[in-house]
């Protein structure tokens, strides 16, 4: 399954890892989780070696 890293965009396009190292599952409850604190910058989901980004809900985005 590998491990999955939480990463966020913020208002001018820059790209950051916020966590690291972590199941699907946990990956994807922290991504939900700064999501539902309504800033603007945008929280998603990538797998190692994933091309496209997974959102916080477990689907896939066209990135």
């Amino acid at each position: 399954m590998g491990t999955h890293r939480v990463m966020r965009q913020d208002d001018n396009g820059n790209r950051f890892v916020v966590a690291k190292d972590l199941d699907p599952a946990e990956a994807r409850r922290l991504a939900a989780e700064f999501e539902a604190r309504g800033h603007k910058q945008m929280y998603w989901v990538e797998a190692d070696g994933q091309a496209r980004p997974e959102a916080a809900d477990g689907t896939v985005r066209n990135a």
